[in-house]
């Protein structure tokens, strides 16, 4: 059978791959379209399998939210290029979409069915098309039984799409448009200030004692008695919490107010109980370790010499 360059182009929309990749497929199966496509999908495969091991530590974050829940998923790739990627960013709100309708993990998110097929996938038909390695990194929801989950996008390059992404759960009964203007504020807040946890009550208890343990010694240093070491160590963990869990902070918005006091400033105006009750932050590749590159070496290793 001959294959004709409309039977080569249908199969290029298709597959996204290369019009070589797409003639050679065709030839190898006949002219059939379907098998075709499979056969590009296992190359894709092993070209994906060949990539895994390679850093990805670019990408995006992107957010999703439905009535009282949203999500947060980072999905990355190997270079920031790829990120500007009108493809690549199309699969990353799909994807965040996708999350919302799951239980925020990273196996059911990838399990999801987007489009037909599972996210899985979707992200390995990327790679290949696309040519770089791509990791569904981490995924996260959260859900208000009533109330509001605000979300904000900080360096976003697209609708729900940036470096940073942020989730706060704000549980009320009242007006859900001041609810939501607040939550962005907190949002925007939680992107610039990185809190460790939502209150004291929720802080690493190793952190904690961590601390507790350098402000001790540092006390000691003074040469004062212990009731008066116990008591300067109770100031400075004061503070720490201060700085380090949300409700505690001063709030960027208003430094005169501390996120908390911000919430019941709403309450107040709404007549009705409000609870900051979660947040979630995500910053693109952060702990990744990334390979540092010699750019001088990789161009002469290039160039031969």
């Amino acid at each position: 059978m001959s294959i004709t360059a409309a039977m080569v182009k249908e199969l290029r929309e298709k597959s996204g791959a290369g019009m070589m990749d797409c003639k050679t497929a065709l030839t190898e199966n006949g002219g059939d379209m379907e098998a075709a496509v499979d056969w590009l999908r296992t190359k894709g495969l092993a070209k994906a399998a060949k990539k895994a091991g390679r850093v990805a530590a670019e990408g995006l974050v992107g957010v999703a939210a439905e009535g009282t829940k949203a999500a947060v998923i980072e999905l990355n790739s190997e270079t920031d290029f790829v990120a500007r990627n009108e493809g690549f960013q199309e699969l990353v709100g799909k994807v965040a979409t996708v999350a919302v309708g799951t239980d925020g993990s990273v196996d059911a998110v990838t399990a999801a069915n987007l489009d037909g097929k599972s996210v899985a996938d979707s992200i390995t038909d990327a790679i290949a098309t696309i040519g770089e390695n791509m990791t569904l990194r981490r995924t996260a929801i959260l859900s208000v039984g009533d109330g509001v989950v605000s979300t904000y996008v900080h360096g976003a390059v697209a609708d729900g799409l940036g470096k940073i992404g942020v989730l706060v759960a704000l549980e009320s009964s009242g007006d859900k448009d001041k609810l939501n203007a607040l939550g962005r504020q907190i949002a925007m807040h939680v992107a610039a200030t990185s809190p460790l946890a939502l209150n004291t009550e929720e802080l690493d208890q190793e952190v904690v004692e961590r601390e507790k343990s350098v402000f001790s010694e540092q006390a000691r240093e003074s040469g004062k008695p212990e009731n008066i070491i116990e008591k300067m160590v109770e100031g400075r963990l004061r503070k720490f919490y201060e700085e380090v869990t949300l409700v505690k902070q001063a709030f960027v918005i208003n430094p005169d107010q501390t996120v908390e006091q911000a919430v019941e400033a709403l309450a107040k105006d709404l007549g009705t109980d409000v609870k900051l009750s979660g947040f979630v932050r995500f910053a693109l590749g952060e702990g990744i370790e990334k390979e540092e590159q010699d750019f001088a070496a990789e161009v002469a290793a290039a160039s031969g010499q």
